[in-house]
């Protein structure tokens, strides 16, 4: 039983469906200061709420991402490990795959895989390292 949930602002477009796996969020347009808070309240709507259930982030139409876009997925990493609950990434492409990358936000997530690989990039468990 699939539920959406569609939020937008000025800079960016998030569509959230809920399947028997968890949810996919898809966002579209650009993760910045302005934009962040609405993915942030989402994820904790999803994250800490009585359901519990993975959480997948589709990035492939994101256009641009600053620090506080990145921050946002960070929080919601911690809470999904808090949760024993995964936060998975997908869509990491071009500048915004290099940013991962350079900032080592990627290898938080799990060992960086090339985009074509795998559909998602899965958080692993907290007691892993």
């Amino acid at each position: 039983m699939a539920s959406n949930k569609f939020i937008s602002t000025d800079d960016l477009a998030l569509t959230a469906v809920r399947n028997p796996k968890g949810t996919l969020v898809h966002l579209k347009g650009r993760l910045n200061i302005d934009s962040s808070p609405g993915l942030r309240d989402l994820l904790l709507t999803l994250l800490q709420g009585k359901i519990q259930e993975d959480v997948s982030v589709d990035l492939a139409e994101v256009a641009y991402i600053d620090s506080s876009g990145l921050a946002t997925l960070i929080e919601g990493l911690k809470i999904a490990r808090q949760r024993n609950l995964s936060l998975m990434l997908s869509g990491l492409h071009g500048r915004l795959l290099h940013l991962f990358e350079v900032t080592g936000v990627l290898a938080l997530f799990e060992p960086p895989h090339h985009p074509t690989d795998a559909p998602a990039l899965e958080v692993p468990d907290a007691g892993s390292a």
